[in-house]
């Protein structure tokens, strides 16, 4: 059977149809690949991590945030002492931002986002430095280890649970009364007390304000003030006086001579100590000699039988002294 050579309309239909689709689809695949730079001519750099955490082939690599490349492969290096460099990573980078990456550029691992995934960002270089080559390497600085972080801060959330707890059983003992607040909190008649204490103290606080009183006098009248002013300047004006050396007071304090005087003073009466101490002298034997002492003593007691006898009889001492003629 022959086919029909004319086109219906629903053929035409259907091939316009794939031939829009497939023109979305060419459009859509240029986009995609200027936005993730497919089409763009790459060089190849290194980079060596001690791990790479959260970062997989075809992963991005940015420069200053931008993309500019992926993580062609990541290859594990044999093992060895130096575990800063247990990863090898090859990037696929824009050839376009070779001038961008340098000797002192400075690349690291960084966190797109919170579900972990992970980036190699490339710190722009200088122009002191040289711009590296295909198979160059860039030099690594460590980046901040989130799961560090997290792990800090899941102490931090476990401290702060067991402050809640420890505010809670604080309040909870509050409002049942416990303790001075718990007593200040739930106690009427301490918050009376406490409230007819702030009144008294409120009327001495006026009584205190009264510039009829004498606590107001002194806060308010300058007189005080005047004569403490005027009682500094006297004592300035002593201190003054003392200290000139052409004074009394300050020829004792600064005057030598009376030192010296009174050294000898002293030495005088050390010497005259001695002596009265010595046994050999009249008041030495008058404090030492215990015969002259009870000789003394007495003496003195008959003396004092005349005298009592002369009062009692004056008479028989003085017959014959007065004569009448």
């Amino acid at each position: 059977m022959k086919r029909s050579p004319t086109i219906t309309w629903d053929q035409l239909r259907v091939g316009l149809v794939i031939a829009i689709s497939l023109a979305v689809l060419g459009v859509a695949l240029y986009k995609l690949g200027q936005s993730t730079n497919l089409f763009a001519k790459r060089y190849s750099l290194i980079a060596y991590l001690p791990d790479a955490s959260g970062l997989k082939v075809g992963g991005q690599v940015t420069v200053a945030g931008q993309m500019v490349g992926t993580v062609e492969k990541i290859d594990f290096l044999p093992v060895d002492t130096d575990t800063s460099r247990n990863l090898k990573l090859t990037l696929a980078v824009d050839e376009g931002v070779r001038e961008q990456i340098r000797r002192d550029s400075k690349g690291r691992l960084r966190s797109l986002g919170l579900l972990g995934d992970k980036a190699f960002d490339i710190t722009p270089g200088t122009p002191r430095s040289l711009a590296l080559a295909e198979g160059d390497t860039v030099s690594i600085v460590l980046s901040l280890d989130y799961e560090a972080v997290i792990a800090q801060a899941s102490s931090a959330v476990t401290d702060v649970v067991a402050l809640t707890k420890d505010m809670r059983s604080l309040t909870s003992g509050i409002v049942k009364g416990e303790g001075t607040i718990g007593q200040l909190v739930t106690n009427r008649a301490l918050y009376d007390n406490l409230n007819g204490t702030l009144g008294r103290a409120n009327q001495m606080l006026a009584r205190f304000q009264n510039p009829n009183g004498t606590v107001g006098r002194l806060i308010d009248d300058p007189a005080m003030y005047n004569r403490m002013v005027s009682l500094i300047r006297s004592t300035d004006s002593l201190v003054m006086s003392v200290n000139n050396s052409k004074g009394t007071v300050g020829l004792l304090l600064r005057d030598e001579k009376l030192y010296r005087n009174m050294v000898g003073v002293a030495q005088g009466a050390d010497s005259l100590m001695r002596t009265l101490n010595s046994a050999n002298g009249t008041v030495g034997k008058l404090l030492t000699d215990q015969t002259l002492y009870d000789e003394l003593n007495k003496l003195v007691t008959d003396l004092s039988a005349v005298l009592a006898d002369v009062r009692r009889d004056p008479s028989r001492y003085t017959k014959g002294l007065v004569k009448v003629f």
